[in-house]
């Protein structure tokens, strides 16, 4: 296992090498200059000059990505104010620390992808196996339809229709908001109950069509079908050899969409207009900000890659015949 955890974490760091480097030479190869950002309306040539050299952009682009990254571990001194480690730099726009306005972001986006995955696994999983083990009756067939309906749908089409009809029109439902867990858990929950739903349409289908294969595919396992050859009853059999089984290919996809899961939480935040790393991330886009763009592909990247490890560790537990080597 330690093993196992050194060599992945090595090949992390490379990763994240790799995605700071392209994104920071990427950002530069775009005709723009960051620094009007920070230069106002009235700008003339000696400030320009002045926050050129202020935010070391006089500098070869290499010699400031190396920079970038040893101030990460090392923190530095900027005259907008001191920055320590890990040091991420100011926003270009706004001057403010990139490192605590990530922190600031990160509860309500691990909020929304954390409950958006709790209910696609929830449901998804449930259906799946629930059409597996009425494989060939009206509910198989409903449930493998609705699936595929679903599958279709995109966040951005259906959080409109959805605030418009439960929000707006018929006051069912609150409207979308972030409150923290610890101040009012219940707001919590209703703030985020819409954007959670909204998030989890296409990962469910998705998740409804690969359970019920693989809990079909396991359930004509050699060993399965000895266990059931043995008089043990038919439910027990599907939940304690057929289920177990069928949890490692989903496993393994589940870490391949935690980058999607990111992915649509950022749609669903610029949706339901939520405060998170996914808006961050856009709003950087659009104003050129490159410590802010670059601190949330980092962190961002970071936590894909951590979840990932723990997925990958989470085999051995889930099937003894997994050996991490």
């Amino acid at each position: 296992m330690l093993r196992f955890l050194v060599r992945r974490t090595l090949g992390a760091v490379v990763i994240l090498l790799f995605i700071s480097a392209f994104t920071f030479f990427l950002f530069f190869a775009i005709p723009h200059d960051p620094a009007l950002l920070s230069c106002g309306k009235n700008c003339t040539p000696d400030n320009l000059k002045i926050i050129h050299h202020n935010l070391g952009l006089d500098h070869p682009v290499p010699v400031q990505y190396y920079h970038y990254m040893v101030r990460i571990f090392t923190g530095h001194r900027f005259t907008a104010g001191n920055c320590p480690a890990p040091c991420f730099g100011y926003s270009f726009a706004n001057s403010e620390p990139v490192w605590p306005t990530l922190m600031d972001r990160l509860p309500t986006t691990l909020s929304l992808a954390v409950g958006g995955m709790a209910v696609f696994l929830l449901i998804g999983l449930g259906t799946g196996m629930i059409a597996a083990w009425k494989r060939g009756t009206m509910i198989d067939k409903i449930f493998s339809s609705a699936s595929l309906v679903l599958s279709s749908l995109q966040i951005y089409f259906v959080g409109p229709i959805v605030l418009a009809l439960l929000v707006y029109n018929n006051h069912i439902l609150d409207q979308p908001k972030y409150v923290p867990f610890t101040d009012n858990p219940v707001a919590w929950f209703n703030g985020l109950l819409i954007p959670w739903c909204v998030l989890s349409i296409i990962f469910t289908a998705n998740y409804t069509r690969m359970a019920r294969s693989t809990m079909i595919e396991q359930l004509q396992e050699e060993h399965v079908r000895t266990a059931a050859a043995k008089g043990m009853s038919s439910r027990y059999v599907f939940f304690r050899y057929a289920w177990r089984g069928s949890l490692i290919p989903i496993v393994t996809i589940l870490g391949i969409d935690l980058g999607s899961l990111l992915g649509g939480a950022m749609i669903t935040e610029w949706t339901f207009q939520l405060a998170g790393l996914g808006r961050l991330a856009l709003d950087s886009v659009t104003k050129t900000d490159l410590p802010m763009l670059m601190g949330v592909m980092l962190f961002s990247a970071a936590l894909i890659v951590l979840f990932n490890i723990i997925v990958d560790a989470a085999y051995a537990f889930i099937d003894p015949r997994v050996r991490l080597s």
